[in-house]
């Protein structure tokens, strides 16, 4: 049996995997912090959180992290993220910490 074993930057990675098959996803909570920066998406990033995750923390796989970080504002981490809305972007400190890295 292969087990799959996604890696620590990865949302599935607290997630249970049995026969190859992976479970119900286990959120992987980002902490707020006093210091995040709120910031309002630019047209650039409309779509795109793959490429404001590489740009801000060196890893494009970590675009999940914007929508755990503002679950009350991104529900859809594709189509929800549009220019002109106003999300925390935590620090790469606090992902480092929430995260293992």
């Amino acid at each position: 049996m292969n087990r799959v074993i996604y890696r620590k930057t990865s949302p599935y990675y607290s997630t249970a995997v049995t026969d190859n098959y992976l479970d119900i996803l286990t959120p992987r909570p980002i902490d707020k912090k006093p210091d995040d920066y709120l910031y309002v998406l630019e047209k650039k990033y409309e779509h795109r959180p793959d490429l404001l995750a590489h740009e801000l923390y060196g890893d494009s796989g970590l675009w999940w992290v914007f929508m755990a970080r503002n679950p009350n504002v991104i529900e859809d981490p594709i189509f929800d993220f549009v220019s002109g809305i106003s999300i925390f972007l935590p620090k790469k400190d606090t992902l480092t910490e929430n995260l293992g890295l």
